[in-house]
């Protein structure tokens, strides 16, 4: 079964981060240049939550709150669910499918991040391997294999 560091070795393991203490506006920013849909909220080298663009709407906009005026800290997630880097594909896309997340950390057992996967990554996973079965089978069908 493929896992989590198949995806990493493919995409790379790049994750933006952000501090607890900075602004909403310059999270916003910072995700809008790189276009992305969230930033891992680090403080001293662990995890201190998640910004996401769900986060923005839920405690930014929908209440009317100045993002050059509000921290990080004061919107972010902080209960994070994560992965870790030899965990199945399927398993994730269940993690994500049950508590309807779009983005989760890949950490290792002493708590060092590994990368990020998003329900983008998983989903272009599968298609990678479905292409590689449709390639297969039609080699077959057509006797070249």
């Amino acid at each position: 079964m493929s896992t989590v560091r198949d995806i990493l070795a493919r995409k790379g393991n790049h994750v933006f981060t952000i501090g607890p203490q900075a602004t909403i506006l310059d999270a916003a920013c910072l995700m809008n240049e790189h276009k992305i849909g969230c930033v891992l909220v680090m403080q001293n080298d662990e995890i201190a939550g998640i910004l996401t663009e769900r986060d923005l709407l839920e405690r930014v906009v929908a209440q009317c709150r100045q993002p050059d005026g509000m921290l990080v800290r004061d919107a972010m997630t902080s209960d994070v669910l994560y992965c870790r880097p030899h965990t199945e594909i399927e398993e994730v896309r269940s993690i994500m499918r049950d508590y309807r997340l779009r983005h989760l950390p890949v950490v290792d057992l002493q708590g060092t991040l590994h990368g990020m996967v998003s329900i983008g990554d998983l989903n272009a996973w599968e298609v990678q391997v479905q292409e590689a079965t449709i390639t297969v089978l039609t080699e077959y069908i057509h006797g070249r294999v």
